[in-house]
């Protein structure tokens, strides 16, 4: 797998690369694409679908597939369209955009967070907390549907500006006209917009906002700090005045690159705290996942005033809780304990992790209704154990001699008091 261009091929790529593209792909898991091929099936001739991917990308003869359209729902409402790409193609889009990443991470801005290298939301979400505490204003940006809209021609000029592979830009070109093959199995064309779910998606987008939006910040605004994670973006401003007049100029650059900020869901906020408790009509707003608002808080001392802080969203737990439900763990009898650890504690590991970063105590009561529903799942296995003076007490046994058994236990393993 070492050879770096056969005989005959306009194109040098190292079959190297296609096979640790392979290996990215399958750590990163996914849903089959148009053809309804695993990566299970993939793999039961791999040699040979690997060579294939690597002698059309060399000569030049790779055409991707249409990419398979998926509608998730939004936390806001309305739908979001996913493109999956079949495992092949997410190999041959790896492939590229392992090149082109290491022509353009070096050239980033330090506010950019998305789907970079040893940066993650979790760092934007830090940065931002800080920032709020020292300016009294945010601007909380929503580029209306970025994915579907961002214009070609400029993506493939940026693309072409860091990369002197002809083979990348060839190929970007045709990943941007793949149609979207509907549920229905009808084919969309598209002249615009790039696959939101696609492996080489996250850097175009990347580096199409980095002109868009980071360097002309940098340019226009030096002073003016904000934090960006792909198309969700987070501007700081020292007042209201101020948080207008750059709000009108974003606008203006977004209309500029072929873009548009959403008129609803784009709005000026106010950071309102105990030292900060001037009204206007938008006190919070939502970034990655959490909800920033006024919220009561503990200093070094113990006295309790309140802040501008990140927690999980109300969206988000609203998300997450649907799920929990959707679980039904109380009628899963004929798992054992160890089988429902194993089910639920990565998943809500992930939860904790992530959402538990800033004010775990928000998450509290969502691993406590995992406890209600844990218990009435002791309830109903165990007949001798229906009672609620019996339950609890095989409850708190059960803590006490695993205490590890279930992730959330590490924060709430009491029995629930509403159960």
């Amino acid at each position: 797998m070492d050879e770096l261009k056969a005989p005959g091929k306009p194109f040098v790529i190292a079959k190297r690369a296609v096979w640790e593209a392979y290996e990215k792909v399958k750590a990163n898991k996914g849903a089959p694409g148009v053809n309804a091929v695993s990566l299970a099936e993939f793999e039961k001739d791999l040699k040979n679908n690997l060579y294939k991917i690597w002698n059309r990308m060399s000569s030049g003869t790779y055409f991707p597939p249409p990419v398979r359209a998926v509608q998730i729902p939004k936390t806001g409402g309305g739908v979001r369209t996913l493109g999956v790409p079949t495992v092949g193609d997410r190999i041959a889009q790896t492939v590229a955009a392992r090149v082109l990443e290491g022509q353009v991470e070096k050239i980033f801005h330090p506010d950019s967070y998305g789907y970079r290298p040893g940066r993650s939301a979790i760092d934007a979400v830090a940065v931002c907390r800080t920032r709020c505490w020292k300016h009294d204003w945010v601007i909380d940006l929503d580029i209306q549907k970025f994915f579907d809209t961002v214009p070609w021609d400029l993506m493939v000029k940026a693309v072409a500006a860091h990369t002197d592979q002809p083979w990348v830009l060839l190929y970007v070109n045709r990943w941007l006209a793949a149609p979207l093959q509907q549920p229905d199995e009808t084919l969309t064309q598209r002249d615009r917009g790039t696959a939101q779910g696609s492996a080489i998606s996250p850097v175009m987008a990347n580096l199409f906002l980095h002109y868009a939006f980071d360097t002309w910040m940098a340019r226009t605004f030096a002073s003016v700090p904000f934090e960006r994670y792909v198309d969700d973006v987070v501007v700081h401003c020292v007042s209201y005045r101020q948080a207008r007049y750059v709000l009108a100029e974003i606008t203006k650059r977004m209309n500029q690159v072929g873009l548009a900020l959403h008129p609803e869901k784009t709005r000026i906020v106010y950071c309102q705290d105990d030292n900060r408790r001037d009204s206007y009509e938008h006190t919070e707003f939502d970034f990655l996942g959490y909800g920033f608002r006024r919220r009561s808080a503990e200093n070094k001392n113990g006295q309790m005033f309140c802040s501008f802080l990140p927690a999980i969203s109300k969206p988000a737990l609203k998300r997450i809780s649907a799920q929990v439900r959707s679980w039904r763990l109380h009628h899963r009898t004929s798992l054992t304990e160890t089988d429902l650890a194993d089910w639920i504690n990565p998943i809500v590991r992930g939860w904790m992790n992530y959402y538990g970063a800033f004010y775990r105590s928000a998450l509290h009561p969502l691993l406590e209704r995992i406890n209600a529903y844990l218990l009435r799942w002791v309830r109903r296995k165990y007949r001798r154990l229906r009672g609620k003076k019996r339950s609890r007490t095989a409850w708190n046994n059960a803590v006490k001699k695993r205490p590890r058994a279930f992730a959330h236990w590490a924060w709430t393993s009491y029995a629930p008091t509403v159960w």
